[in-house]
C-alpha cells in the first residue's frame, strides 16, 4: 500500500509529505524481519526519508505492514525505482503468498490556525 500526505504548513518548505504503506501476506513460517531491517537501513540513506515502522496484524500474524514516511513523493519514487529498493522487494517474493500491496497517502493537517 502507498499513502500520500499533505504536510503541516512549513514543515518541509510547503512540500507534500507522503506515507507509503506496503502490505505483505506471508507464507506459513516465513520470516520477513531480516529483509525489513535491510529495507529500512537502505531507505535511511535516501534523500527525503523521514522514518519507518513495521506492523504485525493482531488478527492474522501472516500479514505484515511497513509504513515509511517521505518528505515528498518524488523522494519515494527515487527509492522505489532504485536498484537497491527493487532488489530488496524482490527478496521478499519467495516469502509471500501474493504480491505486496503498495499504497501512498497524503498526510492531512487536522489543525488550523485561529487568527
Amino acid at each position: 500500500m502507498v499513502l500520500y500526505t499533505v504536510n503541516y504548513s512549513g514543515y518541509n518548505g510547503g512540500e507534500v509529505m507522503v506515507k507509503v504503506i506496503i502490505g505483505f501476506k506471508l507464507k506459513q513460517g516465513a520470516n520477513i524481519q531480516p529483509i525489513l531491517l535491510k529495507l529500512r537501513s537502505a531507505a535511511m540513506t535516501y534523500l527525503g526519508f523521514v522514518g519507518a515502522e513495521n506492523l504485525l496484524s493482531e488478527q492474522d500474524p501472516s500479514i505484515v505492514t511497513i509504513i515509511t514516511t517521505w518528505e515528498k513523493v518524488e523522494n519515494w519514487r527515487l527509492w522505489e525505482t532504485s536498484r537497491t529498493g527493487r532488489q530488496l522487494l524482490r527478496e521478499t517474493k519467495p516469502l509471500l503468498e501474493e504480491e505486496p500491496k503498495v499504497t501512498i497517502y497524503r498526510v492531512m493537517s487536522t489543525t488550523s490556525w485561529l487568527g
